[in-house]
């Protein structure tokens, strides 16, 4: 299907890998796998012809579509959500418009008894049983099931996609490369932007595709779900390991332990060479063996041995005060956007020491609760702080607080304390700062790189209260297991948002559930969780625009039977949700609008560090998040009373 031969790829002096060879079966569902910079994205980029090896040769069969989904890509924003989707489809719109021209054609016609005419008759057969065997005349129904197994629901189908946040657009990428069905599928790092329950349909859909899938993922549960093939980047080669992700740790610590005792012997070999070469250099009559001892040292090929692993490195939180017995007590808290709300009726009472975890459907509040325990945003409702409590903090935006002009090993060592500072190089090197990357400027860093700064800053800060938003999206395995491993050893309580199975399995023994306006309370960890979920909803977030027809058609019994007054009521309410659409269309744009224009003044040099124009970035990117809602809320409202008029 896809054959690999001898490929070779340099960046500088060093190759990045060489002389590799392998073959991508039919039903493969490999993982690439390797440590951050190891070429995992650039092989995928090879694959797809994106990119150019310096040598080598990638065979792809004529008849082979290679799909590829990158970690960042160029997004349109002139269509909507199904017309953005359709576009998957543009092969079989190219066949029904020449199939449509074909019977126009022969309604045209009525030479039915020439030979031309019969012609165009077997022509638009051939055609005609071509656009069907494509599915055709089910691709609609197809994007739909598609778009609501990644999360989407009916309303925003006719959504402009330039309303959704980058996450939401790369789903719409995703679907579009799914919805194509290639023979072989390239996804780099496709669960970034997804929630569980998406995971799990993704994954679901990829094990009962019939093509090939080559995927890099730090996401261990996803991997080893739908994988049973790794191949593994390490010492710039590619050892191929024909089994799941959790089987190839297993071979790869074996393979590990036989490298090591192969080194070890080899470098007794080569002291035992040259102990003699210097004990004999000088005596004439040793000169023979000591230039072939010289000989055979220069053919001796070093033995590699595999990236070390820094996961068993263990970190331990600074001693803390210790908190009182209940850190967090939310009652009755409720937020709302305007119209739109987020959540009602919170209850609950999280006790010092529990690690407990926020899920649910991005949108559904789990990040706004935690700006309300940060104070950050108003509510109502009682939300009450233990006594001595401390919190850590850690979002996206943490990043932005770091100082830009001292180095990476500067911003730990000045919160680094007592033993720990001994361990400095470890801890940054476990979280992928190693080497020359720790002098690195904190302004030259990309967002992951900051992002993974300010997690090591945490964790080496005094806190009893640890509140973490999505704390795995830049990390690799090793990393996340460090984290882990350090949470799990933590004395104080810890709220943890995050999609990562993995991550949450043997970590949390709560789980707070986000959505429809309500939280949620379920007792156990996360797998027990979603053995709850798969049984209550799974099955109707499948079937979730086939619930919404049903409603559609039981309403429509009744929606003939209102009065005139309802009636009248009725117009009154679509032409007040008709206004407010267009005012909060109005605001999204113009907030859209002072965006570009920040983007643009905050992309020159001597504006990069403007924190004026960095916050007002950031209160106008909040701004156009609650306007966005607002949205949505008057849109869906609309269709709400659409759908009953």
């Amino acid at each position: 299907m896809l054959s690999v031969e001898g490929l070779k790829v340099e960046f500088g002096i060093k190759p990045l890998f060489g002389d590799v060879s392998f073959v991508v079966n039919p039903r493969d569902r490999i993982a690439l796998v390797g440590k951050n910079g190891a070429g995992k994205s650039t092989m995928l980029k090879i694959l797809c012809g994106q990119q150019k090896p310096t040598s080598g040769v990638v065979s792809v069969p004529n008849d082979t579509t290679v799909g590829y989904l990158p970690q960042v890509m160029k997004l349109q924003d002139n269509t909507t959500v199904r017309e953005e989707t359709r576009k998957a489809f543009a092969g079989i719109t190219a066949l029904k418009e020449k199939v449509e021209e074909l019977n126009n054609l022969l309604m045209e016609r009525t030479d039915y008894e020439s030979e031309e005419y019969m012609e165009l008759v077997q022509k638009f057969t051939q055609e005609h049983e071509r656009y069907m065997m494509m599915g055709a005349e089910n691709y609609e129904a197809e994007i739909e099931r598609t778009l609501c197994g990644l999360g989407f629901v009916r309303t925003d189908l006719e959504r402009p996609t330039s309303e959704f946040s980058g996450g939401w657009r790369m789903r719409i990428e995703l679907a579009k490369i799914l919805l194509q069905k290639p023979d072989v599928l390239l996804l780099d790092e496709p669960t970034n932007h997804l929630d569980i329950e998406s995971i799990q349909w993704l994954e679901q859909f990829l094990t009962q595709s019939s093509g090939a899938v080559v995927l890099v993922s730090h996401d261990r549960a996803f991997i080893n779900n739908v994988t049973n093939r790794t191949l593994e980047i390490s010492c710039g080669k590619v050892i191929d390991y024909r089994v799941k992700y959790d089987e190839y740790v297993e071979l790869r610590k074996e393979r590990r332990e036989q490298q090591l005792r192969a080194y070890e012997n080899q470098q007794k070999e080569i002291a035992e060479m040259k102990n003699f070469i210097e004990k004999f250099r000088y005596k004439p009559t040793k000169a023979v063996q000591v230039q072939s001892r010289i000989k055979q040292l220069a053919k001796i090929v070093p033995i590699e041995i595999d990236e070390v692993d820094n996961s068993a490195l263990h970190l331990k939180f600074p001693p803390c005060l210790r908190s009182g017995d209940y850190p967090i007590i939310c009652e009755d808290v409720r937020k709302d956007y305007g119209e739109h709300l987020v959540f009602d009726n919170v209850i609950f009472t999280i006790k010092r020491g529990e690690k407990v975890a926020f899920v649910g459907k991005n949108g559904e509040g789990k990040s706004t609760l935690v700006k309300c325990i940060m104070n950050e945003i108003p509510y109502t409702g009682n939300l009450k702080i233990g006594h001595n409590v401390q919190i850590g903090y850690f979002a996206q935006n943490q990043a932005q607080m770091l100082d830009e002009d001292i180095t990476v090993f500067e911003t730990i060592d000045n919160v680094a304390k007592g033993e720990i500072r001994l361990k400095i190089n470890n801890i940054l090197g476990a979280f992928m700062f190693g080497g020359e990357a720790s002098d690195k400027k904190v302004k030259v860093l990309s967002g992951g790189e900051r992002s993974r700064l300010a997690m090591i800053k945490l964790l080496l800060e005094p806190v009893n209260l640890l509140i973490l938003d999505e704390p795995t999206n830049h990390l690799d395995m090793q990393s996340k297991d460090v984290l882990k491993e350090a949470i799990r050893a933590f004395d104080g309580t810890a709220i943890i948002v995050s999609h990562d199975r993995e991550f949450l399995d043997g970590l949390v023994t709560k789980i707070y559930e986000f959505g429809g306006g309500k939280v949620k309370e379920h007792i156990g960890g996360i797998y027990d969780f979603l053995k709850e979920h798969n049984i209550d909803s799974l099955n109707q977030l499948e079937n979730a625009c086939q619930v919404i027809e049903e409603k559609k058609a039981e309403t429509s019994v009744t929606k003939n039977k209102l009065s005139y007054s309802e009636h009248k009521e009725q117009q009154k309410r679509i032409r007040k949700a008709e206004r407010a659409i267009a005012e909060s269309e109005l605001k999204i744009s113009q907030k859209e609008k002072r965006l570009k224009e920040l983007d643009l003044i905050l992309s020159l040099p001597e504006n990069a560090s403007n924190m004026e124009y960095i916050a007002e970035y950031t209160e106008t990117r909040r701004e156009l998040d609650e306007e966005v809602e607002r949205w949505e809320h008057f849109s869906e409202e609309l269709e709400s009373i659409n759908i009953n008029n």
